[in-house]
């Protein structure tokens, strides 16, 4: 059963052993010396004459049929290139989608220092707590400024019972107005002074701006603090800024359509892991000047962050989608590139294949967004491009637009 298989399976390979079997058993049967078989009689040498021709005969076969097998694929595959099949353009709303490599920015981040000197007498919060404006965060020991805001509220008491006498004076006429402007003088600075030292005091205790979440903590309690060193960083999450580069080709693009386009438009973020964030953005600012080295202009995106998955300093792929209407579509795979330039066969109405120039507005996933080149009318070689020559005539098989776009994962020729 197994040997029945092989021959049903293996036809070629069973004719060429044939073949050579047949072929060996002449040539021996031919080389025979009579003074070994006793052969050299006229009827062996008629019997084997026989043999020869018949071997002749069944060689000739063989390689009648090996031809046969090998070039009947060839001849069926020549067949099947010869069919042309034409597409025509299609007119209709797409997506266009536009991908940037973004950075993503607190709305708010600033860098928490030490208003005064001193020794860190406490920290209050720890690394990664969210925290509410006011809070107090850090504290540096007090004692040095609560003794200095006790001495200049004496000596602004002071000054203001020597305002009082001398008020009391002139009213008597005894000193001049100048004597109790002098007074008057000395009262506000005392005053002034006194509140500087309030201020200090009050400074000592570093308090939230506004509501936000604590980065790491840069010092330890105890540690001697100078007055601008950095303690930690504040970052308000509850909107993030998203930056991200666009060409000027791009930008020019986006402010010919902003108006047209704005309800249109869907601003997502993706994040690192290749999820999407569940937030839709909107653009917030672009920046006024262009890199000249880069030819980019940054834009800004801003983010709602209710649930504070998003943080300082995360990267990301920022998508901007907006609709085309009625935007021609041909397939990637109709095309053909020479010099940087993309051409498709268009074939007429007498059956000849010309060149023509068209100019990719955008790209999408197997099709192009091409910009008025071409029409619903216009019929160009769908499959069969690199068969056809400028100025060829051809025999085609037209495919509607609906069917040729709805089975496309080939790349351009």
């Amino acid at each position: 059963m197994k040997s029945i298989l092989f021959v049903i399976r293996h036809p070629v390979a069973i004719l060429m052993i044939a073949a050579a079997l047949v072929s060996g058993g002449v040539l021996v049967v031919s080389r025979m010396k009579p003074d070994v078989y006793p052969l050299n009689t006229p009827q062996a040498r008629v019997y084997l004459t026989s043999i020869d021709a018949s071997a002749k005969q069944a060689r000739g076969y063989i390689a009648e049929r090996l031809k046969a097998y090998f070039q009947e694929p060839a001849e069926e595959s020549e067949e099947e290139e010869q069919t042309i099949v034409v597409t025509s353009p299609e007119a209709k709303d797409v997506v266009i989608t536009q991908k940037y490599v973004c950075q993503i920015h607190s709305r708010r981040h600033i860098e928490v220092r030490a208003l005064e000197e001193g020794y860190l007498e406490e920290i209050k919060v720890k690394e990664g707590q969210a925290v509410k404006e006011g809070d107090i965060l850090f504290t540096v020991i007090p004692y040095l400024y609560q003794a200095k805001l006790d001495a200049k509220r004496a000596e602004a008491r002071l000054a203001e019972i020597e305002y009082d006498n001398t008020k009391n004076l002139f009213e008597k006429k005894v000193v001049s107005k100048a004597e109790l402007a002098l007074q008057q003088a000395k009262l506000d600075r005392a005053k002034a002074e006194a509140l500087e030292a309030d201020r200090e005091l009050y400074f000592t205790k570093v308090r939230a701006l506004y509501d936000g979440i604590i980065d790491r903590l840069q010092l330890q309690q105890g540690s001697l603090v100078e007055q601008g060193d950095i303690l930690t960083s504040l970052s308000d999450n509850q909107v993030m800024w998203v930056y991200f580069n666009v060409p000027e080709a791009r930008y020019l693009e986006y402010m010919k359509g902003r108006n047209q386009h704005k309800q249109d438009e869907r601003i997502e973020l993706v994040l690192a892991d290749g999820s999407k964030f569940d937030q839709v953005g909107e653009i917030g600012a672009i920046e006024a000047n262009f890199n000249n080295e880069t030819g980019n202009i940054a834009f800004r995106a801003d983010f709602p962050n209710p649930n504070s998955l998003l943080r300082h300093g995360q990267t990301g792929d920022i998508l901007i989608k907006r609709t085309l209407a009625n935007a021609v579509v041909i397939p990637q795979r109709a095309t053909f590139e020479i010099l940087d330039k993309r051409y498709v066969y268009v074939v007429g109405e007498d059956h000849v294949a010309h060149q023509r120039l068209i100019k990719v507005q955008h790209e999408l996933e197997d099709v192009y967004v091409v910009d008025g080149e071409l029409g619903p009318k216009d019929r160009i070689i769908l499959e069969g491009v690199r068969q056809v020559q400028e100025g060829q005539k051809v025999e085609t098989e037209y495919r509607p637009p609906a069917v040729a776009l709805s089975k496309l994962k080939f790349h351009a020729e």
